[in-house]
């Protein structure tokens, strides 16, 4: 299983606030999409993954209508 930093961003849709909250935590997996899917289990969700460098992965989603991204980093 690989080892990865996630890096997870919700956007704030509120006028006049362009603060996001920003979560930082280590994870292990074999594949973060799959990982995401089983996280959010339950919520409606549309995932669009882009591979980064070095093996890093983003994946936008759209949870229960809110843009939240998260970026998986090996460590």
């Amino acid at each position: 299983m690989a080892e990865y930093e996630l890096v997870h961003e919700i956007k704030n849709l509120c006028r006049n606030n362009q603060m996001r909250d920003i979560f930082f935590e280590e994870v292990e997996c074999d594949d973060p999409e799959t990982y995401l899917r089983n996280r959010l289990q339950g919520k409606q969700v549309e995932l669009t993954p882009e591979p980064g460098p070095e093996g890093a992965v983003t994946i936008h989603a759209l949870v229960d209508g809110m843009m939240e991204k998260y970026v998986f980093t090996p460590l």
